[in-house]
């Protein structure tokens, strides 16, 4: 059980309060920074034509922005054999808002798993996203952008780590299997342009309930794997509460 922390006067609070907030705003200002420099990263042209499977049927990479100039991609863990989403990726997409407001600012974002397109669609249809999901089977996309490890494959590499690093790290689990990850897209006319990936740790803010749960003095409680998916939560017990 986390432990509270010390019961105090307002004053003391207050005094407490203010020190942190002088930390808080100098993480903001570095963390502008630091986007302005993800910003500036240079981009490469993705010149493989892949290839993916919609609802309604084959598209290649320059369909997946919709005609907006921006494409957010969401890689998804969720493998051929698979029945179900990987519970730590559906809880990330549980916290996407409402799309629209990045439609408004000309970016489309994506999710794009190895499992067929009915294995996808069942399963967005059952968690109540909109987010549209593609399935990437048939193509080397997963393996390019390194969240399919398979050294049959392709050479191994996660989170910009070789095989050698990720078992020199105590993270063999990264060798082989489906992994998730996020992917930036930028287009030009009918050119598109790769500017950003991110990893692990790397999409951690984008899980909001998180975020959330920072600002409480319990924390957050639980891995981000340990959460259950979202329509499978019974009593208030196991959901972490109090009877």
């Amino acid at each position: 059980m986390v432990k509270l922390p010390d019961i105090v006067s307002r004053d003391e609070w207050l005094s407490a309060r203010k020190e942190l907030l002088t930390e808080e705003k100098e993480l903001t200002l570095r963390q502008d920074a630091l986007s302005a420099r993800r910003r500036a990263l240079p981009m490469v042209k993705v010149a493989e034509d892949y290839v993916f499977e919609g609802p309604g049927g084959k598209v290649r990479l320059l369909d997946l922005f919709e005609g907006r100039r921006q494409l957010i991609v969401y890689h998804f863990m969720f493998g051929p054999d698979d029945t179900e989403g990987h519970n730590s990726c559906a809880l990330l997409v549980d916290n996407i808002s409402h799309e629209e407001h990045l439609h408004a600012l000309d970016t489309t974002i994506a999710l794009v798993s190895r499992a067929p397109i009915a294995s996808l669609s069942a399963f967005r249809e059952r968690m109540g996203w909109t987010v549209p999901w593609y399935s990437s089977s048939g193509s080397a996309f997963n393996y390019d952008y390194h969240v399919t490890t398979d050294e049959s494959v392709a050479p191994v590499e996660y989170n910009y780590k070789d095989k050698a690093t990720l078992i020199a790290k105590n993270t063999p689990w990264y060798v082989e299997g489906e992994w998730q990850g996020l992917s930036v897209f930028v287009r030009d006319g009918d050119e598109v342009y790769h500017s950003y990936s991110t990893y692990e740790r790397g999409i951690d803010s984008l899980v909001t309930t998180y975020r959330y749960l920072d600002l409480t003095p319990l924390g957050r409680q639980a891995h981000v794997t340990e959460f259950a998916l979202h329509d499978t939560y019974g009593s208030a017990a196991q959901a972490g509460g109090t009877a």
